[in-house]
């Protein structure tokens, strides 16, 4: 009986998750940094500060120095973000899509938005790696705390790195393009480049005294994060802040890979002031625009200028001159994408339906048919290519395979191996969510969970269990190996080379496995 009892306490202590400790109150977590003392708190070890200013800015102007505060500033609470719609999501996903992304959070809004959130081990001197996130959602939505996963505590925690997300101003507040009405304008159409520039300016200058390295800075992001920091690799101030990048599911023409001409951004701003019925002469007055409005007359400018023909895709920085490929030669990369990207998203709408209606619950006659359908003549030839590209796969995971953004990765890997510089290390994030009959497979933002070592936070996206913290703790593990040495733990990619870390239940080193494959999906692209 007694041995049972203790095998019975044994298992509810492991069973319950351990409580957080807090510490907080005066004195603890004060940290001096430019403009005076700022204040925090510590969770579980970490020292953790949120909302934390790093500039300021009017209106369409470029971001300015913050002046000095007396006292002690608090930094307990997350702070605003930029204007976009109602929550995280609304840009992007219709409200019943939210499953398996996170719960949304949704924040004060302004534009006034550039402060940052900082984990950290330690308010020492260890020189500990700096790993800087840039969220999702293109260059028009999201924030750096809009997902549960992006919490950087734990990965601060387990690999000993200095953890920073930045909030910065987007769509028609970051990139509405004025500067063809005057000189004060000059920077408008990347201001939301300029405010990440003045973020890692902070860092550069601050860092140290949350026991990080300033001269070793990784920039992390995925989606419209990846697409920043492509764009960040090409911009001239960005020079020397950081010194290695992590692109995830983020290279894209037109806003990442390549830039629109200032022609298109112009006729954009063009559009937006002949939407609000203001003059040339009278372009001040956009200032006093409620954002409501503002943001309506531009989303509809974007649209007539891509009716009109002009290159542009989305609200995104503006070419000025600085090129990607010699910028970022010395910079040593990390890029990649899931298997399935956006393929899967359709699904989301109707789980009733496709939690047992999709591919795991196909027999093998249905699964030929929807082949068929999809690939028509090309469909044997789809397969075999599929098969021996990802070999531990099922045939019917052939109907969902990502080539819009596996090839974008691809023609950015080539690129930046040419440049015969620093390498360039490549992954696809093949595994896939059991949850809800495993419908959502390896989706747009699955990796997220994985990379934050943030299971524990994103059981209904993952599913939880020792399988999906396996994968978390090597896929954390080799991002964390990267910041600190640049390497991530496999050889570089090049392009006759071509190797691939494959992340799933068993991480796979390939080369070249995916070459016929894309070409037989994407003939036209050349990367």
């Amino acid at each position: 009986m007694k041995r049972f009892m203790f095998a019975l306490l044994l298992a509810v202590l492991f069973a319950v998750p351990a409580l957080a400790e807090v510490l907080a109150g005066p004195g603890i977590a004060v940290v001096d940094v430019d403009g005076g003392k700022l204040q925090g708190y510590i969770r579980n070890g970490i020292y953790t500060y949120h909302g934390v200013p790093y500039a300021q800015s009017e209106p369409f102007m470029p971001p300015e120095k913050l002046p000095a505060w007396d006292g002690v500033k608090l930094a307990l609470n997350y702070g605003p973000m930029s204007p976009q719609g109602t929550s995280r999501t609304d840009d992007m996903f219709p409200s019943h899509w939210y499953w398996p992304y996170w719960p949304p959070r949704n924040y004060e809004q302004s534009s006034n938005c550039q402060n940052l959130n900082i984990w950290t081990p330690g308010l020492d001197d260890a020189k500990r790696p700096v790993m800087v996130w840039l969220h999702g959602g293109g260059f028009m939505a999201g924030s750096a705390m809009a997902e549960d996963v992006y919490d950087g505590e734990n990965l601060a925690r387990t690999g000993d790195v200095v953890v920073v997300s930045v909030n910065h101003r987007l769509n028609v507040l970051g990139f509405l393009d004025l500067s063809a009405y005057g000189e004060e304008y000059k920077y408008s159409g990347n201001l939301g480049i300029m405010d990440l520039v003045a973020s890692l300016e902070w860092i550069r200058d601050n860092i140290a005294k949350f026991g990080g390295d300033p001269e070793n800075v990784t920039l992390f992001g995925q989606s419209g994060g990846g697409a920043k920091i492509l764009t960040l690799m090409g911009t001239p101030a960005a020079k020397g802040l950081f010194h290695k990048a992590i692109e995830q599911s983020g290279a894209v023409e037109l806003m990442g890979i390549t830039l629109p001409e200032q022609k298109a951004s112009r006729r954009v701003a063009e559009l937006t002031l002949q939407n609000l019925g203001i003059s040339p002469a009278d372009v001040a007055k956009l200032k006093d625009i409620p954002y409501t409005e503002l943001r309506a007359a531009g989303d509809k400018a974007l649209a007539q200028a891509i009716e009109e023909g002009c290159e542009i895709s989305s609200w995104s920085p503006v070419k000025d001159g600085g090129g990607f490929p010699e910028q970022a030669k010395d910079i040593p990369m990390l890029i990649g994408s899931a298997l399935n990207e956006w393929i899967s998203t359709p699904l989301f709408a109707d789980m009733s339906t496709t939690q047992s209606d999709n591919k795991n619950f196909w027999d093998d006659a249905k699964v030929g048919e929807q082949l068929v359908a999809k690939y028509g003549d090309k469909y044997s030839a789809v397969v075999d290519a599929f098969t021996k590209a990802y070999p531990y796969k099922k045939k019917a995971d052939a109907l969902y395979v990502d080539s819009w953004l596996r090839t974008r990765a691809k023609k950015t890997m080539n690129i930046k191996a040419e440049q015969n510089g620093a390498p360039v290390y490549a992954y696809v994030f093949t595994w896939e969510t059991p949850i809800m009959g495993g419908y959502a497979m390896a989706y747009h933002c699955s990796e997220l969970p994985f990379v934050f070592n943030n299971i524990a936070l994103s059981e209904t996206a993952t599913g939880g269990g020792e399988k999906a913290q396996a994968l978390a703790d090597k896929m954390s593990g080799a991002w964390v190996s990267f910041a600190r040495t640049g390497n991530p733990g496999w050889e570089a990619y090049t392009r006759d080379g071509g190797a691939v870390m494959l992340f799933d239940d068993e991480c796979i080193i390939t080369h070249n496995h995916d070459d016929v494959l894309m070409n037989l999906l994407a003939p036209d692209y050349v990367y």
